[in-house]
């Protein structure tokens, strides 16, 4: 019957419309009110048909019909699209990074066909845990009460990092300047660690739902960087294609990460990829002084005295063929006449090169008996930078990294740490004082740090525990001084502040208790609890669960157990319960959590 339906879709059958408009949720979600009228989306119900004999455990058209559809949604063999497509890509991937939401089958929600669930998932959160930390904080040892809240206060927000970034739209959409992160590279050495069997596709899934909000997140002039080891940087780069649009990736900057060579290795990793894409290409291209970076002014001098000061000689010839700009130039000293070389031209017209020679900006090397070379002051270098390149060599490594948080901390505490000298020269290419800074995997706090430093603003996001005890530690330290990374380099004396906060546990409360059970008899107790004030998925039959006294699991299976019965979607309070008296939120917190939406003044 499903080709009749679809049949009668297209032929707009009286029949079939009648019985759509008899129900509120089908009306809703394929037809569209115009004044008095309902316009029916004929496309979309045919989707929604087509892909339903695939749907009934999935939720998703990718997964028996891999790469049928281009990035609008129209049948490849309508388009001329070369896309990328995963199992389940039409999905949001559920849950988190943390060790409850790990190695379970996940649930993926449909954006088409789930999206009241999707709805209250990205639904705006409340925020607990309010703390002030400035210098006479840290001094003391005590945070402030927050108050008020600015856009100027630097955050480090603690939770799922996918609903903490929904929850930044209704104030920060169009505002951040620059996101950078160091995602999970997806290797069997980092974090990410969901379901084998769809290891690439939970991964893609995962970036794709944090990188389209975070686009909506960047300012018109907004930059995108992403570190990426080989193992998923080609696949990433075919997404953002997608998502940022091919016209706007910026370049593929390689960064020399590692020095250390493995011998056991066929050819030794020592590098790191840096992805950058532009929210528009377009306005970057007309600011080029973007890209740029302070000139070096140890390659200047001033050997004929010029009274506009140092200076450097660049080729004045360029690649390309330029009729107006092919000439002969007579060397004065010499009387030798040059031309440009094959398939190449001068690099400005024979006007401008007398007016140049006149003005003494024409050099002839620095003997005089050379080619023709054109004067850059220093004063212009200052003002334009120099021009950065795709190969970073001359960068700190993760081992330098590594050494400075461990000079802080004392011992090692975090794996391959990005540097604050990587950090400090793409925030300088991105970033003027005062722009804000995102990044939503801060883990030992870099980018935040680098920020502070270099006198920008910043959000940061992390829903590991370690936030509290390194990453807010780190800018402690930073705030009071630390001289490691770029301190010297950017003169930093200590000095600003941030405000710290956290998603309201949910579900998330269970989740710990349950990990934290030493038995089976707490494991029944803390079920007890669930069953009056938790969120179960929607897919338990509680009667045939509460026949399973957990007799022959072990704890481990038994925890695990308990977890997967949660709705990971209900992990933490969303922004419309806030009133609920049954969720204990201080009215401290409430008015915070209100002050940072703009609910109140």
């Amino acid at each position: 019957m499903k080709n009749a339906v679809i049949e009668a879709a297209l032929n707009m059958d009286p029949r079939l419309l009648n019985l759509l408009v008899e129900s509120d949720t089908l009306k809703g979600h394929f037809f569209t009110k115009v004044k008095e009228y309902l316009v029916f989306d004929k496309v979309k119900f045919q989707t929604f048909v087509s892909n339903k004999a695939f749907l009934p455990d999935s939720y998703t058209a990718f997964r028996n019909r891999i790469g049928l559809m281009d990035r609008s949604g129209d049948y490849l063999s309508q388009s001329t699209d070369v896309v990328l497509a995963w199992p389940y890509k039409d999905c949001i991937l559920e849950g988190g990074m943390t060790k409850e939401e790990q190695g379970h089958d996940e649930v993926f929600w449909n954006t088409t066909l789930a999206p009241d669930d999707i709805t209250r998932l990205f639904e705006p959160k409340v925020l607990t845990g309010w703390e002030r930390w400035d210098t006479d904080a840290v001094a003391t040892g005590q945070a402030k009460p927050v108050g008020t809240i600015s856009k100027d206060d630097n955050l480090l927000i603690k939770g799922n990092n996918l609903l903490v970034l929904h929850s930044l739209k209704k104030q920060y959409t169009s505002k951040i300047k620059l996101i950078y992160i160091d995602p999970p590279y997806n290797t069997e050495n980092d974090s990410f660690r969901y379901n084998d069997r769809f290891n690439r596709s939970s991964w893609l899934t995962f970036m794709r739902n944090r990188l389209e909000v975070s686009r909506q997140l960047l300012t018109q002039d907004g930059l995108f960087w992403i570190s990426l080891s080989d193992k998923e940087a080609h696949y990433c780069k075919v997404l953002m294609d997608e998502i940022f649009g091919e016209e706007n990736f910026v370049a593929d900057i390689i960064w020399n990460s590692t020095k250390s060579v493995t011998n056991t290795a066929l050819i030794s990793d020592a590098h790191t990829h840096l992805l950058l894409y532009a929210k528009d290409k377009h306005v970057i291209k007309g600011n080029r002084t973007e890209f740029r970076l302070e000139a070096d002014v140890s390659n200047f001098k001033n050997p004929d005295n010029d009274p506009r000061g140092k200076w450097v000689a660049d080729p004045f010839q360029v690649e390309g063929v330029r009729k107006n700009q092919l000439y002969e130039i007579v060397n004065p000293n010499t009387g030798k006449t040059y031309i440009p070389n094959k398939g190449c031209s001068w690099k400005n017209e024979k006007k401008v090169f007398d007016e140049l020679l006149k003005d003494n900006r024409i050099v002839f090397g620095k003997t005089g008996d050379a080619g023709p070379q054109r004067k850059r002051f220093w004063s212009e270098a200052c003002e334009r930078g120099r021009v950065t390149t795709t190969l970073w060599k001359d960068l700190p490594t993760t081992t330098n990294g590594t050494q400075h948080l461990s000079k802080i901390f004392g011992e090692k505490v975090f794996n391959n740490p990005k540097p604050e000298g990587l950090l400090a020269k793409i925030i300088q290419l991105s970033t003027n004082v005062g722009d804000l800074v995102l990044d939503y995997h801060v883990g030992s706090g870099t980018t935040i740090t680098t920020s502070l430093k270099m006198k920008r603003k910043f959000i940061g996001i992390e829903q590991m525990d370690y936030i509290k005890d390194l990453t807010a530690t780190r800018i402690k330290k930073v705030i009071e001084g630390e001289q490691g990374g770029i301190s010297k380099t950017v003169s930093w004396q200590g000095g600003g502040s941030f405000v710290y906060t956290e998603l309201a546990d949910l579900n998330s409360v269970f989740f710990k208790h349950i990990e934290n059970a030493s038995d089976l008899t707490t494991l029944k107790s803390i079920y007890g609890d669930m069953k009056f004030t938790g969120f179960f998925r929607f897919d338990l039959e509680l009667n045939d669960f509460d026949t399973n006294e957990f007799v022959t699991l072990e704890l481990d299976e038994a925890k695990q157990l308990l977890m997967d019965c949660l709705d990971a979607n209900q992990l933490y309070v969303n922004l419309g319960s806030l009133g609920d008296m049954d969720l204990d939120i201080s009215d401290g917190d409430a008015s915070a959590t209100r002050i940072f939406y703009g609910l109140e003044g």
